[in-house]
């Protein structure tokens, strides 16, 4: 195979370009020896005669205008290369991989995805669906690069292998039968609830985070019902047989399992059911994104986490 050097044939493009070896020597800032000197080389290099005398001048052959014609599509092939990375190093390729608990994915993630595409269509998200535990697991061991999670089921700031960004206060509304007799009281607090069925799941995060807000509220929630997908509890919840915490997130990344037509703003809840904002005790989730130390500052990634935090700046306010 023959040896096509890139410097030996950007000389040869700019003799073709100008003429004369002087006039190529002090475009290229060479001397014309050493311009002949790499033509010369070139030339044995491909095996073929590049260049023929043409009175005082020289002019490139057939046989340079051959080479000349796949150099510039070569030429062309690394300029895009050289767009490419440069794209890249700026945040404006490439490819970031985030692992997102479910109800941050049509909440935060999706519209975070959809404002890089307008804004950096070169940017590729590809998103994977996983609870905190395995997020940390796929981040630790490369198969991401961010991890969405609640803060409670994070790894420590403390943590070396993990930087933190909080993303979001996710207040936490109650949802009750449409008619029950609390559902239109005025300055509704969670211990208004307490002698109530309540539906959670039977362990986990969600289960973990309806206990903690009602104790800190002054009792311990009976679960009358354990259930996990957001579905069921709404449908439960429509059916009289209990309340139930509903993350504000959940609500305003329009999973069609609150009522039919999409999600319920808070305040109105949906088909059989009253969502009502909890007065003075609103209990939070936190919402955290995290990545492997110092990976952090990679241009695409902080592009994604920027998108991140303005899908989060425009979730429904508090109150």
């Amino acid at each position: 195979m023959a040896d096509w050097d890139l410097k030996k044939l950007r000389i040869l493009r700019t003799l073709h370009e100008l003429g004369t070896v002087t006039a190529t020597a002090e475009a290229l800032h060479m001397t014309p020896s050493a311009v002949s000197q790499q033509l010369t080389g070139l030339a044995k290099a491909l095996g073929v005669t590049l260049l023929e005398a043409h009175g005082r001048r020289v002019r490139p052959t057939d046989a340079a205008e051959l080479v000349l014609r796949h150099a510039e599509a070569v030429f062309a092939q690394l300029e895009r290369a050289d767009a490419e990375l440069l794209g890249y190093l700026r945040g404006e390729a490439g490819q970031v991989r985030v692992g997102a608990f479910s109800t941050a994915i049509p909440a935060l993630v999706v519209p975070a995805v959809q404002e890089l595409r307008r804004t950096h269509p070169g940017l590729s998200v590809v998103v994977r669906e996983a609870e905190a535990e395995a997020a940390y697991e796929l981040l630790a061991e490369g198969s991401v690069d961010l991890a969405l999670s609640l803060a409670a089921h994070a790894p420590t700031p403390r943590d070396p292998k993990f930087s933190r960004v909080a993303l979001l206060a996710d207040p936490l509304d109650v949802a009750l039968p449409a008619g029950h007799r609390l559902a239109a009281e005025p300055g509704l607090r969670l211990a208004d609830l307490a002698d109530e069925p309540w539906i959670f799941g039977s362990s986990g995060p969600w289960s973990q985070i309806t206990t903690a807000a009602c104790e800190s509220a002054g009792f311990v929630p009976e679960q009358a019902h354990a259930a996990a997908d957001w579905s069921a509890i709404w449908a439960m919840v429509a059916a009289g047989m209990g309340v139930a915490l509903v993350p504000r997130m959940a609500m305003a990344g329009g999973i069609g399992a609150f009522g039919r037509g999409g999600a319920a703003p808070a305040g109105r809840g949906g088909e059989g059911v009253a969502l009502r904002v909890l007065s003075g005790d609103q209990p939070r989730r936190h919402v955290i994104a995290a990545a492997r130390r110092g990976s952090e500052e990679a241009p695409g990634l902080a592009r994604v986490l920027a998108a991140l935090r303005q899908a989060a700046a425009a979730q429904p306010p508090e109150g």
